[in-house]
């Protein structure tokens, strides 16, 4: 039986490359280029590489000075990792539900949220653009503005996407968090990129990263100097340099990888179209299907194994975060706190989108796809 998994990376003699130059000491810090060439690619004043995209996150938080107490306005909708960072702060995430659609934030809620939750401790607004489905920015940059808060940017799944002819992390946020790290339980190569426009953030997270040591005596292998200091409670989130090597090449890459899932989603909306108990994405705004999420009506866990016995693995993005044991508990969360979360979260199932997959794999999946539609009453 042919195995098709959810997520394979791509990669080529360009990696294998870049990493056995950093094996063999002859090339310049390739930390240094993947900052240069990020800042470059997405048109942005700073890049702060980081040694995964939760690091980054979490580093910006550390950058806004997070304390505890302090409330983060996040959506439900999002990879734990985003109320995580807010937590180790103890501060507290206000979740939002989402537009049923795209699965982004709904931004009549938001307002709601914003309107309930102003007060001194409400410190920003935390998106995630889910699937790579840029959300709302213009309503979002419009609220923030009234009711005076950061806007920070979860772009784990959107590298590249674009809202108005402006990439993701340049379009006015004041924080964007991406990252490198393949979608696996063991991921090959690990980062992650911290980006910002502002001189300040930027300053106070290159201090945190590493200890927040400042000294004047690196040499060029990194090797820490005789004399240093350390001003405040750092992290040790700098990234390496073999992971920074896998990250330029991937960079280079990331234009090919978005043209090819584009390729791959045109023939599932085609494929898909017509079939029973299945709805294809709708698209709202500009969406590089870093994911590609359609929704069952009928018994989705039992689509999913029956896909799974023929060979194609798929996932969940996302699981709502209040139906978490952690969140549910904490904040006392209901099931119905979030209908349209909730809702979503009963149908949606991702379905293998990357440059790896051949037509023919995907003329494949769809094929099983219909098939066991139409099996569903």
């Amino acid at each position: 039986m042919k195995e098709i998994p959810f997520y394979k990376p791509s990669i080529d003699n360009s990696e294998k490359q870049l990493i056995n130059e950093v094996l063999e000491f002859n090339s310049d810090s390739k930390v240094e280029e993947l900052e240069k060439n990020f800042s470059k690619y997405i048109g942005c004043e700073h890049s702060i590489s980081t040694c995964n995209g939760t690091a980054a996150m979490h580093l910006a938080m550390c950058a806004l000075d997070l304390k505890r107490g302090d409330k983060i306005i996040c959506s439900v909708n999002s990879f734990p990792s985003v109320a995580e960072v807010v937590r180790h702060f103890d501060a507290e995430p206000i979740f939002v539900d989402i537009d049923k659609e795209d699965f982004n934030m709904d931004m009549v809620e938001l307002e709601k949220v914003l309107e309930k939750s102003n007060h001194k401790k409400l410190k920003a607004i935390f998106i995630t653009h889910v699937a790579g489905q840029v959300a709302n920015l213009d309503k979002i940059y419009e609220l923030a503005n009234i009711y005076s808060v950061k806007v920070v940017e979860d772009a784990s799944q959107a590298l590249g996407a674009t809202y108005k002819g402006k990439k993701i992390g340049t379009t006015g946020s004041d924080i964007t968090a991406f990252r490198f790290s393949p979608q696996m339980k063991n991921a090959i190569a690990s980062g992650g990129v911290m980006a910002t426009n502002d001189d300040q953030l930027m300053e106070r997270a290159k201090l945190l990263r590493n200890h927040a040591i400042v000294s004047d005596g690196w040499d060029r292998y990194g090797n820490l100097g005789y004399v240093y200091d350390v001003v405040d409670i750092g992290l040790k989130y700098d990234l390496n340099e073999l992971n920074a090597a896998y990250a330029v090449a991937q960079l280079k890459k990331n234009d090919n990888f978005i043209k090819r899932r584009l390729e791959i989603a045109a023939i599932y909306d085609k494929e898909l179209k017509d079939c029973p108990h299945v709805s294809t994405p709708v698209k709202k705004s500009d969406h590089i299907y870093n994911e590609y999420i359609i929704k069952i009506d009928k018994n989705r866990d039992g689509f999913a194994k029956e896909l799974s016995k023929n060979g194609i693995f798929t996932s969940l993005h996302f699981i709502p975060l209040h139906l978490l044991s952690y969140y549910k508990q904490k904040y006392s969360l209901r099931v119905n706190d979030f209908p349209n979360a909730l809702t979503n979260y009963q149908q949606i199932l991702s379905i293998p989108i990357y440059t790896g997959l051949t037509n023919k794999e995907v003329y494949y999946i769809c094929e099983q796809i219909k098939e066991i539609a139409k099996t569903r009453v």
